[in-house]
């Protein structure tokens, strides 16, 4: 695999208003996320670290006891097996990066 135009792949949505484009290295998996406003994730872990770098927008974040607004240019490193969720209210854009690969977000096989 090289070189990679997301905007040319198929988009996909895992959970209501998560607009996804996914692609995967050796041993990563790419998502370039296109959030609605009043998206949200609940409460939840899994195994792999999870990078989230926000593109557009902000997006509300909490990992473990603590909640951030986070904007575009910054980014946020979950450790795997921590509890995180994500709410968004205005739409924002973001790359979420995950290691290892997954196969499956939101019940989506990927």
């Amino acid at each position: 695999m090289g070189f990679i135009d997301p905007s040319a792949l198929t988009e996909a949505e895992p959970k209501p208003g998560w607009h996804g484009r996914f692609f995967h290295s050796e041993h990563m998996t790419f998502a370039y996320y296109e959030i609605d406003g009043g998206a949200a994730l609940h409460a939840h872990s899994h195994p792999n670290e999870e990078v989230w770098h926000i593109i557009d927008g902000e997006a509300e974040l909490t990992l473990g006891e603590e909640t951030r607004c986070v904007r575009a240019g910054a980014a946020v490193v979950i450790p795997a097996g921590t509890k995180h969720m994500v709410g968004v209210k205005k739409g924002c854009r973001a790359i979420v990066v995950d290691y290892p690969v997954r196969h499956e977000v939101g019940g989506l096989k990927i």
